[in-house]
């Protein structure tokens, strides 16, 4: 029977780990912690209640719940009984969340006490009877509790699963269209756990700090941890304090984090109030950052290694990663390393292709496809988008990139929101990262405009430093002179207060375009 599958990972890190740490509580109750053999115990019950809600192997069970030991322990229970979590976005609107509860044909639902209002709602009607509460911080409604079914259910012996089963299903959060279900198996995880571990290193020492939403791929990071035999603590939302916090008092190793947190983190933390010293690796990815940003940063964490990880949820999620030496290295004498994503996993077979489907020359410019065994089987129900997205064994991500001579992979672009403007192509990342060099810049975003000229124009959208002044669009067109090309500088810009951005926080780049095209009719 094969072995790459997430309960066999919990049985053995139960076994080998058992008197580890594994729950540690984000409140800092030294009486809520579990160690591996006590949590294993509340898996095997979690499990035994979802089969006893009728739940069977390869069915699926969704959830709509924010960042809890409770959430974690139910996904767990899940992968022991052999039932699929489909883990939903609750920062979507009521409208797109039901669209989705529809689509991914569940037989439970497994929903937060700060969502349960959603049932009330004419969409949500055929979930009622449905509908577990996860009483994460407090009680609503009178749904059976997960809590009281759990305690009442007998421990399940684990479900010996295929690894090419479907272990969770998790939906896009892309910048435009509706979500898609990525069906993610036991071995898409497992294998991107094990080829994470080459470079972050786990061990029975790690601490996880959960606070990026569990419902996006990113959080499937911790399965390394687990598979090591460290230890996890959730946080229900992003607060700089809170992360700071437990970092100090739970010792967390390990910080996962978007571009948006580290920027408050810098902004907002006061660093020297908290003891640090257990933390060695912040992660980061999702969406681009800025290398002034980055490079404070590491300047403000100068013990502590960072890696920019490049992925999509169809990966499981992680295809490539720029280690702690090579940030160490950008910073001695390779500074154009910091826009680099990494280099590519052990077991990532990548290709980059042009418009024609043909693989261009090394350090060329083309379509990132790819295959690996981290990479998913497609999506639910969506048969035409994985004819487009699934082709031969290959996954067309829809970015645009190079490798270097030193097989490190820069990310140019996605495909459709690469500018062509009087005929050239231009790549927005490389654009942004020169005005991210500008000292009165703190974020910039740059799109495509319709132009009568050329057809499509580049607008940057900017996001200034406390207390620096607007610059001139002048001054900003000779800032850019010197690194780009004269058709890949922007001769339009806008300055706001904050990008539009996704739940994920990656840039709504649609919705920029309609921000400039909006700018002069009245509010």
């Amino acid at each position: 029977m094969p072995v790459l599958t997430l309960s066999s990972m919990l049985r053995a890190t139960g076994q080998v780990f058992a008197a580890r740490p594994a729950i540690l509580d984000a409140g800092g109750d030294a009486s809520a912690n579990l160690n591996w053999a006590q949590y294993l115990a509340r898996i095997r019950k979690t499990a035994g209640m979802l089969r006893a809600a009728g739940l069977q192997p390869g069915q699926r069970c969704a959830t709509l719940c924010r960042n809890a030991v409770l959430h974690g322990q139910l996904l767990n229970g899940a992968y022991w009984a052999g039932v699929v979590p489909v883990v939903l976005n609750f920062r979507l609107s009521p409208a797109e969340i039901a669209g989705l509860l529809d689509d991914c044909d569940c037989e439970q639902l497994f929903i937060d006490n700060a969502f349960v209002h959603l049932l009330d709602q004419p969409a949500f009607a055929r979930w009622r009877e449905r509908a577990i509460l996860m009483p994460i911080d407090g009680e609503a409604g009178s749904y059976p509790r997960i809590d009281d079914l759990i305690e009442a259910a007998p421990e399940l012996a684990q479900h010996e699963a295929h690894e090419d089963d479907d272990a969770i299903i998790l939906y896009t959060g892309g910048t435009t269209g509706r979500g898609k279900g990525v069906r993610l198996s036991h071995r898409n995880v497992m294998m991107n756990a094990l080829q994470l571990s080459r470079v972050m290193n786990p061990d029975e020492h790690d601490i996880y700090l959960h606070v990026s939403p569990m419902f996006h791929s990113t959080d499937l990071k911790a399965t390394v941890v687990s598979m090591f035999g460290g230890g996890h603590v959730y946080h229900k939302e992003f607060s700089v304090d809170a992360v700071l916090r437990a970092v100090a008092q739970q010792r967390v190793s390990i910080l996962s984090l978007v571009p948006t947190m580290i920027v408050r983190v810098l902004q907002e933390g006061q660093l020297s109030r908290y003891d640090l010293s257990s933390l060695r690796l912040i992660s980061y990815g999702t969406s681009p950052i800025g290398e002034g940003t980055l490079r404070a940063a590491m300047a403000a964490f100068p013990g502590v290694g960072f890696h920019q990880c490049y992925g999509l949820t169809e990966c499981s999620p992680l295809l490539a990663l720029l280690d702690a030496p090579a940030h160490r290295r950008a910073l001695q004498d390779k500074p154009e390393l910091l826009r680099a994503t990494g280099r590519p996993l052990p077991g990532v077979d990548m290709r980059f292709l042009d418009e024609d489907g043909r693989e261009v020359a090394r350090g060329e410019i083309g379509e990132i496809v790819v295959r690996g065994p981290q990479v998913s089987k497609g999506y639910w129900n969506r048969p035409e988008d994985n004819a487009q997205a699934f082709r031969d064994g290959w996954f067309y991500t829809g970015d645009v990139g190079r490798l270097d001579e030193e097989g490190y992979l820069y990310v140019l672009d996605r495909k459709k929101e690469m500018v062509i403007t009087g005929g050239e192509n231009v790549y927005t990342r490389e654009v942004e990262n020169v005005l991210h060099q500008h000292p009165g810049v703190a974020e910039v975003a740059v799109v495509g405009v319709p132009d009568e000229k050329f057809g499509e124009a580049l607008l940057a959208a900017i996001v200034l430093r406390p207390g620096q002044p607007q610059p001139a669009d002048a001054e900003l067109i000779s800032f850019c002179r010197s690194q780009l090309g004269g058709y890949k500088i922007p001769r339009r810009y806008i300055f706001v207060a904050q990008l539009p951005r996704t739940t994920m926080g990656k840039v709504q780049k649609t919705a920029i375009a309609d921000l400039y095209a909006n700018r002069d009719k009245p509010a």
